[in-house]
């Protein structure tokens, strides 16, 4: 299989393993990792031997989202806000091909999956979580609005409440609950995660992989049926909220550890 700086990949027959492989910044998400992202998840669209392929993180977390380190990959503060609006759109793409594979996807979901982490949790088909795994959608405390074209995601497997007090109240939620939502379809001991996670995958790789991959396709595409018409705005939304004065407000209480006060400007 292909080589990626941050991504361990392996195979053990019809079954690949796909792991986040930056421990020291618990698997944060900069544009190299989305771009290494989309390029292993869209490998596997000619790959007609590889039926399930399961997703992980090294490490104590899953992912810890987006990598807010301004050193990494900074968009250059000159460019137009056309080269801007498509540069920001990586994150969308990253997960529009992880939702769109062909093979059964599973997360194996050990720790936190915040964020842009959760957003790649969601675009899985199953999830196995570890009893120490959480979530959280952490955008809205720091002044904007989740994109990557996964807020219709969490809502398809939450329900509407759910989704906005994870979304628009910043929640985060731990293993049983995550499991009593219906985000997490079976929840296990950390030592037993990734045995768990292979069981799954062996038994939905026995099955004929023509008729499962297109009920899996059918079964996406009625959920997500109006996702595109209703989430073609987000990115434009993130880069209006992104300059508003609560937005710095939001990163200086961050960075000083203090309360923010909002004013809606």
């Amino acid at each position: 299989m292909t080589e990626y700086k941050n991504l361990l990949c392996s195979r053990k027959g019809y079954i690949a393993t796909v792991t986040f492989n930056r421990p020291q910044k618990m698997n944060a998400l900069d544009r190299a990792d989305l771009e290494e992202i989309e390029a292993v998840a869209l490998s596997f669209r000619d790959d007609p031997e590889t039926r399930v392929v399961v997703f992980t993180g090294t490490g104590k977390h899953f992912s810890s989202g987006a990598d807010l380190s301004p050193t990494i990959h900074p968009i250059d503060a000159n460019a137009n806000l056309a080269l801007r609006r498509r540069r920001a759109r990586i994150g969308e793409r990253a997960i529009q091909a992880v939702y769109g594979m062909d093979q059964i996807t599973i997360a194996a979901w050990n720790g936190g999956a915040l964020g842009g982490g959760a957003c790649l949790t969601t675009a899985m088909d199953f999830r196995i979580g570890a009893d120490d795994c959480f979530m959280q959608y952490p955008e809205v405390e720091i002044g904007v609005n989740l994109m990557w074209k996964s807020l219709p995601l969490i809502t398809h497997l939450a329900g509407p409440a759910r989704a906005k007090r994870l979304v628009a109240g910043g929640e985060r939620i731990h293993a049983e609950e995550l499991l009593a939502w219906g985000i997490l379809d079976q929840l296990v001991a950390r030592d037993e995660l990734l045995a768990t996670a292979m069981d799954w995958a062996e038994r939905y790789a026995k099955l004929p992989p023509i008729p499962q991959q297109m009920i899996k396709q059918s079964v996406n595409a009625i959920a997500s049926a109006l996702d595109q018409a209703v989430m073609h705005m987000d990115v434009d939304q993130n880069l209006f909220s992104s300059i508003t004065e609560d937005r710095r407000e939001a990163i200086q209480a961050y960075l000083a550890k203090s309360d923010p006060t909002f004013t809606g400007n």
